[in-house]
């Protein structure tokens, strides 16, 4: 007997139970999206590997330890996608999408990281990601915080979640900070654990994140970056706050939030919820005003924010605010001589009326009770019946799955009454 095959640990199967789930999420989050006025990008989900060395950072963790590379038969050095910025920005670029000109733009797909997988945090995981490119003004960082709440709110969510804020200047005002942070992190050197240990010298602004109960102590006493920010920066961030609070958002300021890029400047947030354990971050972004430039183009001022959906759909669940629905609403079945072409006949003119709904036609035949079974088993709200009168009679007998109440009609009457029933479950729904 052969060995079965299984899938890569930490690239998961999305089963017809759970796709129902993310269907729905992804119609909202759609919805959402085009409310605001973004339009859809695509990309494709390998690029050249030295894209995200560039753009990320060659220190950081996700281009050091957890990337997908390879080199292909023409020797070229080939990565599947860790996030969408960098890909979205170099697309933007090769079809001239910014020069000159604003563009808000989203996208929706899968990305890959090698790391430990562990409950929300997969190796093929899923991200939506907003990008805004041309506009350099607090007015649109709190425009896609809006969008994000926007969202929360009509998951049914937005009081599970906190939203962190905080600044990161500029350059110039990061490198003297970097300087002075890493003076004090090299005169505490015994007391930090290893990877700050390896950060101080690489990536110093992460060992502010760090999850070492003792890091996080002796940070207290570390400098503030906020104190080294000049009269523009805090002027962006303070203009910033205002807009959130006129529009009802609240938020914590967290002066450690550094988010894990290189490509970050001024606003950086993250949605966080106690909800989930350790895997409290939801969705993350800021402004990334020097990426365009690093990779080719012109100066252009950017900022965007990318959501994890694995982690948004194991938060909703958690919470039970989504559930489970069918893909079935109609289920058509029958018996007798000729009801196969009844049936399809039927089916076909049912998909064509109600566009928005699933019709499921009953192939296999059988009694009427199994069929009856089938439909409950699909979780149909309607079963369409054709027996030998109705197919004699030129009626259908139509009956509501959910109070058992059935009626026998003329074919030209059932699509009122179908609907009606449709109608009213969407009501009790």
């Amino acid at each position: 007997m052969a060995q079965s095959i299984q899938a890569i640990r930490g690239m998961n199967d999305l089963l017809p139970e759970d796709t129902s789930i993310w269907q729905q999420v992804e119609k909202i989050i759609r919805q959402t999206v085009s409310s605001y006025g973004y339009s859809e990008m695509r990309m494709p989900i390998v690029e050249h590997t030295n894209l995200f060395s560039r753009a990320i950072g060659e220190v950081t963790d996700v281009v050091e330890k957890e990337m997908y590379t390879f080199t292909d038969r023409s020797g070229d050095s080939l990565s599947l996608r860790p996030e969408g910025t960098a890909g979205c920005v170099r697309a933007a670029l090769e079809h001239s999408l910014i020069y000159n000109q604003e563009q808000r733009l989203w996208y929706m797909g899968p990305m890959f990281r090698h790391e430990r997988p562990q409950k929300g945090r997969y190796r093929q995981f899923h991200q939506l990601g907003v990008e805004v490119f041309g506009l350099n003004g607090p007015d649109i960082d709190a425009e896609i915080i809006c969008l994000t709440h926007d969202l929360w709110c009509k998951l049914g969510i937005a009081g599970d979640l906190t939203l962190e804020l905080n600044t990161l200047g500029n350059n110039d005002e990061r490198k003297v900070y970097k300087e002075n942070l890493v003076k004090f992190l090299e005169a505490n050197f015994d007391q930090l654990d290893e990877d700050s240990k390896r950060r101080t010298h690489t990536n110093p602004l992460r060992v502010l994140d760090s999850k070492d109960p003792q890091v996080q102590e002796l940070l207290k006493d570390a400098p503030t970056l906020y104190d080294y920010l000049g009269e523009e920066s805090k002027a962006h961030f303070t203009k910033l706050q205002e807009l959130l609070t006129s529009q009802g958002i609240s938020f914590k300021l967290n002066p450690r939030l550094v988010r894990g890029l290189d490509y970050y400047n001024l606003t950086v947030f993250e949605w966080t919820t106690t909800a989930l354990g350790a895997q409290g971050t939801v969705c993350g972004g800021g402004r990334y005003d020097g990426l365009v430039e690093q990779l080719g183009g012109k100066p252009t001022p950017a900022v965007g924010f990318g959501l994890g959906l694995e982690r948004l759909m194991l938060l909703l669940t958690t919470l039970g605010k989504i559930k489970v629905s069918s893909a079935v609403d109609v289920y058509v079945c029958g018996m007798g001589e000729g009801s196969e072409a009844a049936q399809l006949r039927i089916c076909q003119q049912l998909r064509a009326a109600l566009p928005d709904f699933g019709v499921m036609n009953h192939c296999g035949g059988g009694n009427f009770k199994r069929l009856l079974k089938r439909a409950d088993k699909v979780q149909a709200k309607v079963a369409v019946i054709l027996g030998e009168e109705e197919l004699k009679n030129g009626t259908l007998t139509i009956k509501n799955l959910r109070t058992t109440e059935q009626q026998v009609v003329p074919e030209t009457e059932a699509l009122e009454l179908i609907k009606s029933i449709l109608q009213q479950s969407a009501v009790e729904a």
